[in-house]
């Protein structure tokens, strides 16, 4: 699990970095950002997700687990206080997108991206892929 992750965040980094941001990377683990980046002179946390779509949704875990003798001790459910973004990887697309914590409200434990249309026709409510790719 912690290899995916470690892909994750070198894959978001790539994607900032290609788009001609400066990144830095918080040490020690005790951070709640995976990732520092500047952009046009503010600093911005990133935390970063691994996520695998099945060709029509993207589910993004919104939330980090706390093991201690594997078990878990704690849920914590990011928020606009922790972070300014949540960026994930889609292994299956080779696709980062990037989603403001404002949208995290007081904490949801995941996202969903829509990747293709529903099979009904809903519109409202959906959160859609493509407009996320944007940083």
């Amino acid at each position: 699990m912690k290899q995916k992750g470690d892909v994750a965040e070198l894959k978001v980094a790539a994607d900032i970095r290609r788009r001609g941001h400066l990144i830095a990377v918080p040490w020690g683990e005790d951070w709640l950002a995976d990732l520092i980046v500047c952009r046009g002179g503010e600093l911005e946390r990133v935390q970063v997700k691994h996520g695998r779509s099945d060709g029509q949704t993207l589910v993004v875990r919104a939330r980090t687990l706390t093991v201690t003798a594997g078990r878990v001790r704690r849920v914590r459910k990011y928020t606009a206080a922790d972070i300014d973004w949540l960026a994930v990887w889609d292994s299956t697309t080779d696709t980062c997108a990037y989603i403001p914590a404002a949208e995290l409200g007081d904490g949801r434990s995941e996202l969903t991206l829509r990747i293709a249309p529903t099979r009904n026709g809903q519109v409202m409510g959906i959160r859609v892929f493509a407009d996320y790719l944007e940083f």
